[in-house]
């Protein structure tokens, strides 16, 4: 074997130190598949007395990142944030390195500077682990569907948001009572704004559209509700119609526009992502020619997460003996982004109503006026207690919002309580 392959990680958290630990047990397997021994020069963190998940000789601890990857050919990056990683990363590129990183927001927010670095430099810059943990997504869209034309990616790529959402449906948990449950399993922080308001799911939904589509797409791009308004009456109501509540990250190719957004939606219980549970991803992929294919697996934690941040490094050393390096950035497309006013979905919307006689023709009137075609209403109780519950056909987002304000003008209408998205009818 050649000379070792020397190795920088940067973090030793849940996930550091999990791809420390395979580093260290399956050393000599990962050198019979690279070809080359790999040796482990240092790994940076924030404090040095810090606890750990896993052993470290004191001589490869450091806090100073900046000289750690001045001497690494591999650098795995997994501190996360946009700072210090991204001068991290771009320093570790200039001084001839490789780069794997499991950093979705910076990747998002930009990813165009660190790509243009790694060409430059004529190395790699590697991200799997980005996007849906284990789950290997980023690779077939970039490598494996090269050849076909993607037409669109649907995903629950949020394992927090679809434990919770997944309790709410059931066990009947509330939101309030289920984020609680996930934050003492372990699935949501002691602060899940990233999760639960949809910031998490639009950077991966970034991510995911830059590689169908060959377009830079950032974050500020991606549409973004999250779920912290679902009540256990959407839940309900999505039940009467044999449908779930989940948050989906979907972006799709329409004419020469890429669609991007992420937002709570039912779906229903026939479709794939339906049965999707706990705190489990999938990403559902439409092709051209390929049809549609489903890629389903652990989506966060530290070995799943490690465990795609290893295919990377082992697939970036290859090509570093070989004296090569994969594809990079593909944004020659450089399609624009569809305003979300335009986007073509259905809807759930129920409206608190004065239970009298003429009120079901005023309300389709509503609708109807602003071109919203319905497909199904139905009244729930009776007298004070009366609702509407209507699901429209397809309607811009534009549309639909010009009827909810019609609607919440109107007199007979108490309130509009609800307007959810509802997708996969035609899966």
């Amino acid at each position: 074997m050649s000379t070792p392959l020397r190795v920088a990680v940067l973090g030793c958290g849940v996930v550091g130190s999990q791809v420390v630990r395979l580093l260290q047990e399956n050393g000599d397997d990962l050198a019979a598949r690279i070809g080359a021994p790999i040796e482990l020069v240092g790994v940076a963190v924030r404090r040095l007395d810090a606890p750990r998940d896993v052993e470290l000789a004191e001589h490869l601890i450091t806090t100073d990142a900046v000289e750690l990857v001045t001497r690494a050919d591999l650098v795995v990056e997994v501190i996360g944030g946009i700072e210090p990683a991204r001068t991290l990363i771009l320093s570790a590129l200039e001084n001839g390195a490789s780069v794997v990183t499991a950093n979705k927001a910076l990747l998002a927010e930009d990813g165009a500077t660190l790509f243009e670095a790694a060409e430059k430099a004529g190395r790699d810059l590697y991200y799997e682990a980005a996007v849906a943990g284990a789950i290997p997504i980023l690779r077939p869209l970039r490598e494996s569907l090269a050849g076909d034309s993607i037409t669109k990616v649907i995903g629950i790529v949020n394992g927090t948001t679809n434990y919770i959402l997944d309790k709410m449906d059931s066990q009947g948990s509330g939101f309030l009572e289920a984020l609680a449950e996930a934050q003492e399993l372990g699935y949501a922080e002691a602060d899940p704004t990233a999760d639960v308001e949809g910031f998490d799911a639009a950077a991966k939904a970034a991510i995911l559209a830059s590689l169908a589509f060959h377009t830079r797409v950032t974050a500020s791009d991606v549409y973004r509700e999250g779920i912290s308004e679902v009540t256990a009456a959407d839940v309900a109501s999505a039940k009467a119609m044999d449908s779930v509540v989940k948050l989906l990250a979907i972006v799709e190719l329409k004419g020469d526009q890429v669609g991007v957004r992420v937002h709570p939606a039912m779906i229903p219980r026939r479709h794939p992502l339906a049965n999707v549970r706990e705190a489990y991803n999938a990403v559902f992929v439409e092709s051209e020619a390929a049809g549609q294919l489903m890629f389903y697996g652990r989506g966060a934690g530290g070995a799943p997460t490690a465990s795609a941040v290893l295919g990377d490094l082992v697939t970036v050393a290859r090509h570093r003996l070989a004296g090569t390096k994969g594809a990079g950035e593909s944004a020659y497309a450089a399609r624009a982004i569809q305003p979300m006013g335009e986007t073509l979905t259905r809807y759930h919307v129920a409206i608190d109503v004065d239970d009298t006689a003429g009120v079901l023709a005023t309300i389709a009137g509503a609708f109807a006026e602003h071109g919203v075609s319905i497909q199904t209403v139905r009244q729930e109780g009776r007298d004070q207690d009366a609702q509407l519950v209507v699901v429209s056909h397809d309607a811009t987002d534009a549309q639909l919002a010009a009827t909810v304000a019609h609607l919440r003008s109107m007199d007979v209408v108490r309130d509009v309580t609800s307007v959810m998205r509802v997708e996969g009818i035609d899966a």
